[in-house]
């Protein structure tokens, strides 16, 4: 978080994906992928030789730059498509979800990449909170919607994946999650405080991705020993757009020396894709940096309570999730 030096030298990166098994035959999902993690996530997708790699961006130039580039790395048998996904609007994730599903049969891998941070206390169209639906309710009608392509993606090869990126941050202050910040109080929820940790803005921000881990738990918990694998993971500290977006960020929130770059921060969320069992959680060695590794979920990931919350919740925004 914060803006740190370019400078920056890529440490473990290319290793790791050296070592990635092959994605051949596979199909990809994934979303926010036109900078930062998500775009370095769906080349790798690419360079490993996935079938099919979705690109689920909100329409935009940067979207269409993102599509041509990332189609130019991609080998004969790799196809790369776009398919506008607003996380902002419920009907946009909705009439994706319907695209995926005229188009594909299965889905290996679901990516639930896209984020946003520490915004201003503003209500999307639906009503609810901009941070909250992007990164946690539209994640979750997302992999409703999709939930009959992964089963039978998991029929057809053995597994499917929902993975969901979280952050580190879900553990600041030690708050659990309050249902209100999933209800329909969208720009009712604290107003502008840009404190780090403990201003409003922050605090919306740690309850969306607080409800990440916390359906990747529960999600999984359902799968059970189906073949079907929720995962999770954060980035650590990794030099993106990510942080530069965020009207909150001041540039001091941690020193730069612990920053990683973008592509070593993208290890952790290409672990959760690929190399997961259901219930992992991916993190940085060192929390900010360092290799990808397997990690224990939070104790405020695995409350029963919050737990309970975030799926009620959740299914109160977009419908009932069926397995």
């Amino acid at each position: 978080m914060g803006q740190v030096p370019s400078k920056k030298k890529v440490k473990h990166y290319h290793d790791f994906v050296e070592k990635l098994p092959s994605l051949e035959g596979k199909t990809v999902a994934i979303t926010g992928c036109t900078t930062g993690t998500g775009r370095i996530a769906a080349q790798t997708f690419v360079k490993k030789g996935a079938d099919h790699v979705i690109l689920l961006n909100r329409p935009s130039e940067r979207a269409a730059k993102a599509l041509d580039e990332i189609s130019a790395e991609a080998g004969g048998n790799t196809k790369v498509e776009h398919v506008d996904c607003d996380l902002q609007d419920l009907d946009s994730v909705r009439k994706a979800a319907e695209t995926i599903k005229e188009k594909y049969v299965a889905l290996d891998i679901l990516c639930n990449n896209a984020g946003i941070m520490a915004t201003e206390d503003t209500a999307t169209k639906d009503g609810y909170d901009v941070q909250m639906q992007t990164n946690q309710l539209s994640h979750f009608l997302l992999t409703k919607e999709l939930y009959p392509l992964l089963k039978k993606a998991q029929e057809l090869r053995g597994k499917a994946v929902v993975a969901m990126h979280s952050s580190d941050v879900r553990k600041s202050g030690k708050r659990a999650i309050d249902g209100k910040y999933l209800g329909k109080n969208g720009g009712n929820l604290g107003g502008d405080d840009t404190k780090y940790s403990s201003g409003a803005n922050w605090v919306r921000y740690q309850q969306s991705k607080l409800a990440n881990a916390c359906f990747a738990v529960e999600l999984g918990d359902r799968f059970g020993d189906s073949g079907l694998i929720a995962s999770a993971a954060a980035p650590g500290f990794a030099i993106t757009n990510l942080q530069q977006s965020s009207p909150s960020m001041t540039g001091k929130e941690f020193g730069v020396r612990f920053a990683q770059t973008a592509e070593d921060g993208t290890m952790p969320i290409l672990a959760a894709c690929i190399l997961s069992e259901n219930g992992d959680f991916w993190d940085p060695y060192w929390g900010v940096s360092g290799k990808a590794v397997k990690k224990q979920y939070h104790k405020l990931d695995v409350d029963e309570g919050s737990r309970k919350i975030v799926w009620e919740k959740s299914e109160e925004a977009v419908g009932k999730f069926e397995l």
